[in-house]
């Protein structure tokens, strides 16, 4: 079986399974009302143009990370059970998906936590965890992995595109961390608008699933692509209208394994081009936040910045629309470099 029929198994196997699984989950997540809790406090504009949507299941995320987990798991066993065809299909290597799938799904389990708080409305203002809280959970599983890159794979080197390799040294690991919190909460501002956050991702991990190609990371790549079918079964019905959100439990997730990912294929400097709306979006509430309290006004009517083009008039859909066409050229331009600049 060659690498390309492998993906494309894996991708379509992702897929089905995910698609399959997504009304059983809907089911459950009406049946228990593990609805949205719009916020009113300090953000009029967004509560306006969303109340209607209060109540729409969220904690979509669980069929994107729990596919994964059912496949990675799955075929692992298939494979140790029956040689052959399960042997290749098998992604789960100690040097390449081990870490990545783990933190997957642990700062899934936490994103599942902080969503559960936030449907029962428990914690600071009924919201969940703290921005405080939420900063020091997923700081600490992004030290995790830094710790696991730096003393366990002895990775010290940074790559710049076009420059080469410079080694860092202990730098490395407040890099590192950096690039996943970063990557984490960027992810969770652009979860705002039905099918938003999801068609961002689908294009990022397509990216970094390419490259890490090329590097002959076949089981990452295989990792993404599981990512990537279950994804595109995810967007099938979190398009507008949602039928369900994705919720921390998929947002946090994700955007932490892309930051592993991105570290992991060593193109941490791509990641800004390649999920530029990411930047786009935590870039607009770092500025509206400084702006109100140096200034004492705002800069955006609201923020993120893809409620601010809702506020003056674009209807949702054109705005996930038009961040997906800018989603998928950065992504193709961060995919160009990172091949001519190796």
């Amino acid at each position: 079986m060659s690498e390309i029929t492998r993906l494309l198994i894996l991708t379509s196997i992702s897929f089905l399974v995910a698609f399959f699984a997504s009304p059983l989950l809907t089911h459950f997540l009406f049946k228990y009302r593990l609805g949205k809790q719009i916020r009113t406090e300090g953000a009029p504009i967004f509560a306006k143009i969303h109340g209607v949507k209060e109540g729409t299941p969220t904690m979509g995320g669980i069929l994107i990370w729990g596919t994964v987990l059912f496949l990675a798991v799955g075929f692992w066993l298939l494979s140790l059970f029956f040689d052959g065809v399960f042997t290749h299909l098998n992604f789960l290597s100690r040097a390449q998906t081990f870490l990545p799938l783990g933190i997957l799904i642990f700062s899934a389990i936490l994103g599942f936590i902080d969503d559960l708080l936030g449907i029962f409305r428990i914690g600071p203002k009924g919201g969940g965890l703290s921005m405080k809280h939420k900063i020091f959970l997923y700081t600490a599983v992004a030290a995790i992995g830094a710790y696991w890159f730096y003393f366990k794979l002895d990775w010290s080197i940074f790559y710049i595109p076009f420059l080469g390799n410079f080694s860092v040294g202990f730098w490395y690991i407040p890099i590192f961390i950096f690039v996943i919190v970063a990557t984490a909460f960027s992810t969770n501002e652009t979860d705002g608008l039905d099918g938003l956050a999801g068609g961002v991702l689908l294009f990022a991990f397509a990216a970094l699933g390419a490259l890490a190609f090329t590097q002959h990371h076949y089981d990452l790549t295989a990792f993404t692509c599981v990512i990537i079918g279950s994804l595109l079964a995810f967007l099938w019905f979190n398009i507008y209208p949602a039928r369900f959100f994705m919720g921390d439990t998929g947002a946090m997730s994700l955007g932490i394994t892309l930051g592993v990912v991105a570290m992991l294929t060593n193109t941490a400097m791509l990641l800004p081009l390649i999920a530029f709306v990411l930047v786009l979006e935590s870039g607009s509430v770092i500025i509206q936040v400084l702006s109100k309290k140096f200034r004492g006004k705002k800069v955006f009517q609201s923020a993120p910045i893809h409620h601010h083009f809702e506020a003056i008039g674009w209807p949702e859909t054109k705005v996930t629309m038009r961040f997906w066409i800018i989603s998928a050229v950065t992504a193709v331009i961060g995919l160009i470099i990172g091949l001519l600049g190796k």
